[in-house]
């Protein structure tokens, strides 16, 4: 019976792998966890204890939205999977960051860029929604399902339909490890966007703004200008997708 009992454990075990190693297929890592290899930014980025990190002091103030730019692709439709921790340095909490996709560069020399972005925050109010840099701006709050219509000639903003809440506010909060590590999960296939945060969907958008929807474009993290802060990204991976 215990010989029964072991085999069926050791199925069960062989059984999980293969899952996990099936759940994982197709994904590659873009940092090595060592170096900036591959990566293009300012001084405000190193990497500490096997993390990109991007840290300012109030000696070393960002005055200016700056970015670390992956350099080996401009990825379209994919699955980015990483984890991130971002901490204050000051008695006003402040931190925030983001993921930036399809993305183009704007200004190679300050590395700042513009597209969609995956939004980050210390305090938890902004953090998985999609906002867009040097486009149209934050386009949801965080657990809301929405869609982007074209936008009228002329319009200074987006037209947004808000369709549903796909997680409450509480769910969201209760999901957030604030100043520790989380899992924060991108997917884009065509004009359908999902953002994940340790496994919770924080943002469901289609874009229908053809016009204006990023098709294809950079990934790059975010140093956001303002009171000193430290972002760390680790475990980033990426898989293509159809």
């Amino acid at each position: 019976m215990k010989s029964h009992r072991s085999l069926i454990s050791l199925l069960v075990l062989i059984g999980l792998a293969s899952f996990a190693h099936a759940a994982d297929a197709g994904f590659k890592p873009i940092f090595n966890g060592k170096d900036l290899s591959g990566w293009e930014g300012s001084d405000f980025w190193s990497v500490k204890d096997g993390a990109i990190t991007g840290q300012s002091t109030p000696g070393h103030v960002v005055q200016s939205n700056t970015f670390l730019i992956w350099k080996e692709g401009r990825p379209a439709n994919f699955e980015l999977r990483l984890m991130f921790r971002l901490t204050g340095q000051n008695d006003k909490g402040f931190g925030n960051s983001g993921v930036q996709y399809r993305s183009k560069v704007l200004d190679p020399a300050a590395f700042v860029v513009g597209g969609y972005q995956a939004d980050m925050d210390l305090a938890g109010k902004y953090v998985g929604m999609l906002y867009e840099e040097r486009g149209r701006g934050i386009l949801m709050t965080p657990g809301e399902k929405i869609r982007v219509a074209a936008a009228a000639p002329g319009a200074t903003k987006a037209t947004v339909e808000k369709l549903a809440v796909v997680t409450p506010k509480a769910e969201l909060a209760a999901a957030y490890k604030k100043g520790q590590w989380n899992k924060f999960v991108i997917v884009a296939e065509g004009n359908h966007l999902r953002h994940y945060l340790n496994g919770v969907l924080t943002a469901d958008v289609t874009d229908d703004d053809a016009a204006l929807a990023p098709k294809e474009g950079v990934l790059a993290l975010q140093m956001h200008k303002g009171e000193p802060m430290t972002i760390e990204f680790k475990d980033i991976r990426l898989k293509t997708l159809p």
